[in-house]
């Protein structure tokens, strides 16, 4: 190793572009990273703009569906249950079928009865139950 260092002969010249070669690159590297941090930001922004405009056309092409009478007759009768003269409107109440409502509660007993049941294959059962249920419980 020694002798591979002493076999290094370096010139002033040599030093000097060495030292012009390491003060380019303590110089360049911030200004490169900070080139890159905005070209990051500057990509950040565009895709926030590009968001921005899709938004805008969708809000033109609804507010050129309003413009047309068409749509105002259809978004009147649907929200606001508009009708024309003569016409006569019903509205189901309830439109689910019989067998997916829920039971009738039984009414709750003063007395304390003991059942023999485990009761662990009752609270997996209850809770596979509930969570693939369609229909809604409503209170009384």
């Amino acid at each position: 190793m020694r002798e591979w260092a002493s076999g290094i002969r370096l010139s002033a010249f040599s030093v000097i572009m060495l030292s012009l070669v390491v003060l380019g690159a303590w110089v360049l590297v911030p200004t490169i990273g900070t080139f890159i941090d905005q070209r990051q930001k500057i990509a950040a922004l565009e895709a926030s703009v590009q968001v921005g405009e899709d938004r805008i056309d969708e809000l033109e092409r609804e507010r050129d569906r309003w413009q047309d009478p068409a749509y105002i007759t259809t978004q009147a009768r649907e929200r606001l249950y508009y009708v024309k003269p003569g016409e006569v409107v019903y509205l189901v109440d309830d439109d689910l079928d019989p067998v997916a409502l829920p039971r009738e509660q039984e009414p709750v007993s003063d007395t304390l009865e003991e059942r023999a049941a485990d009761w662990m294959p009752q609270l997996l059962r209850t809770l596979v139950s509930s969570g693939l249920s369609d229909t809604v419980a409503v209170a009384p």
